[in-house]
């Protein structure tokens, strides 16, 4: 009787989060991918983005973005740029393929072009900003090792290795991830010497017909001490949308959903 008494007075005592078993990393980085990326059936929002120099100075583009989810986990984006004069008639389509590498387009009206861009290019600047073409539809999970590193009363601390390093300008990159909602609200880019290069954080948080939503999202070159800020509006999810929208026929001829 009195051990268990004394089993009972070390349980009570004990801090409840050591009794239960540490969290999966995969389920959490999976949440927030789905957080991220897959709300809704599908979903739209128009986007004003705003690329600070270092200098002070600014430029703007506005656009409106379309993603719909298909098969197998499968999705597909359209972003259909509206202003300024420079890029308006622009549009970047995108095939997200879970597990392989993804197709991407991308129209030039103005050089009456259509360009394909390559896998190894997903890392560059997404119409000179500080977003990069892979923050538009994700980075797959499967391309780099998941650890958890860390937690706070509000967040998980995930840290992030790629697996092929020759393929990536980082060697690592952390994320915090919000654990009320699930969605990433900072990650931090560092380079082969361990430096912090890159910090891209959800600056604004709203609920969207139930969905957790980032309304405000920025990135932040720190080396070239820029930074873009996009804001969103008029998010809307479950629209239904079709499928023929996201075809290389509507880069060309951007369908009523984006111009209307």
């Amino acid at each position: 009787m009195k051990r268990l008494l004394l089993l009972f007075v070390l349980l009570f005592l004990w801090p409840a989060g050591q009794l239960l078993a540490a969290p999966d990393v995969e389920q959490i980085v999976e949440q927030a991918n789905r957080a991220a990326y897959y709300a809704g059936r599908d979903g739209r929002a128009d986007v004003h983005m705003v690329i600070y120099d270092a200098h002070g100075g600014t430029r703007e583009r506005r656009f409106t973005i379309l993603r719909l989810n298909v098969a197998g986990d499968d999705q597909k984006f359209y972003v259909y740029f509206k202003a300024p004069a420079d890029v308006r008639k622009m549009a970047y389509l995108v095939w997200k393929h879970v597990g392989g590498d993804d197709d991407r387009w991308l129209w030039l009206p103005a050089l009456n072009l259509k360009k394909r861009i390559a896998p190894g290019d997903k890392r560059t600047s997404f119409v000179g900003s500080d977003f990069f073409y892979e923050d538009v539809s994700g980075r797959g999970l499967e391309e780099d090792v998941h650890e958890l590193v860390g937690e706070t009363e509000t967040a998980w601390l995930v840290k992030n290795t790629p697996k092929d390093p020759g393929s990536v300008e980082f060697a690592w990159y952390q994320v915090w991830i919000d654990k009320a909602t699930s969605l990433p609200v900072k990650a931090e880019y560092h380079d082969r010497e361990g430096k912090l290069y890159r910090r891209v954080s959800a600056a604004r948080i709203e609920t969207i017909q139930g969905y957790p939503t980032v309304v405000e999202a920025v990135a932040e070159d720190l080396r070239a001490g820029t930074r873009t800020v996009n804001t969103f509006s008029n998010v809307k999810y479950d629209i239904g949308l079709k499928e023929r929208i996201f075809t290389e026929r509507f880069l060309r001829r951007p369908p009523r959903e984006v111009t209307r």
